[in-house]
């Protein structure tokens, strides 16, 4: 009986936490801009970094993932998918490797056939701009730079296509 009440208890605690869905986002925010790494998928053979702002005009999803995710790892075909389905339109995708070692987000991302680029976040710097405080979380981005939805957790790729058709 003592174990079921832990389990329980585990359950209520880490569940929440895992699978969170929406965050606040209020469209006006601005996103924090960066500067990173990049260390997988280029997007041009002599980029070195990847800057946000330099992205502007354009729908963008962020997505903050780590090596040792298992979450992360279920997300890593969700969001390839919608990488891949809404590239034509517009849509960049950027990976954003935290909490992590640069060599086994390079080793991850190679392994799970990433079809978008992915920045090494050093330091976590990033992620506290962003206030990520769960893996993965998903942030999605105006054509203007600004944060209209946050999703921490395994996001659904019908959630997540409807929130890129919103800013497509």
């Amino acid at each position: 009986m003592l174990f079921v009440v832990l389990a329980l208890a585990a359950g209520f605690a880490l569940v929440p936490r895992m699978t969170r869905g929406c965050g606040t986002a209020s469209g006006t925010e601005v996103a924090p801009d960066f500067t990173a790494d990049l260390i997988f998928n280029a997007p041009s053979a002599d980029q070195k970094q990847l800057t946000l702002s330099a992205l502007r005009g354009q729908p963008v999803i962020l997505e903050f993932w780590a090596s040792w995710c298992q979450v992360c790892h279920s997300a890593a075909p969700i969001i390839n998918g919608v990488a891949q389905r809404f590239k034509d339109r517009g849509l960049v995708v950027v990976g954003i490797d935290t909490s992590d070692e640069r060599i086994l987000g390079e080793r991850t991302a190679a392994k799970k056939g990433l079809a978008f680029p992915i920045v090494y976040d050093k330091g976590n710097a990033i992620a506290r701009d962003y206030h990520v405080d769960a893996l993965p979380t998903i942030i999605v981005l105006s054509k203007e730079g600004k944060i209209v939805a946050v999703r921490h957790g395994l996001t659904s790729e019908s959630d997540l296509d409807r929130l890129v058709k919103q800013v497509l």
